[in-house]
């Protein structure tokens, strides 16, 4: 089954260009929220050079990341497919990443901060911390 073609973003150009993303593991496999995998994960992402990652958290079984291409033209499947497959060769899982990418671009009603909240509360809902702030693998890399 092919995949629907992707609208154009058409936020304007002073707004700012914010994908909310979820990288999942294949089954959902509980496999990620460790420390070799965070640490696997910042290394990946530091190779991003054509994204500015605005922030990261790691689940037992996806990741989620707010991000924001260098230039709008900037393919989201690509920036998947070299974050996945820096990711497998810096951590050499047994395990294979879901197909593609969950992303949503955040509109002009839409707050990076809020988005980063709601992903922080994350681990609280799955009740593995009490407190978002307790979760030791997110990392935000700047003002939102």
């Amino acid at each position: 089954m092919s995949r629907p073609p992707r609208i154009p973003n058409l936020l304007p150009l002073e707004k700012p260009c914010i994908y909310f993303l979820t990288f999942c593991v294949e089954g959902r496999k509980s496999v990620l929220a460790n420390d070799h995998c965070w640490h696997a994960c910042l290394d990946t992402v530091r190779r991003l050079d054509r994204w500015r990652i605005v922030t990261v958290l790691l689940m037992p079984d996806h990741i989620h990341m707010l991000a924001s291409p260098a230039d709008r033209s900037e393919s989201v499947s690509e920036m998947s497919k070299w974050f996945k497959r820096w990711f497998d060769q810096t951590y050499k899982p047994t395990w294979k990443w879901q197909e593609g990418v969950f992303d949503r671009l955040l509109r002009t009603d839409e707050s990076a901060s809020q988005k980063w909240e709601y992903i922080r509360a994350n681990p609280v809902r799955r009740a593995l911390v009490s407190k978002p702030e307790d979760w030791p693998y997110q990392m935000m890399y700047g003002p939102l």
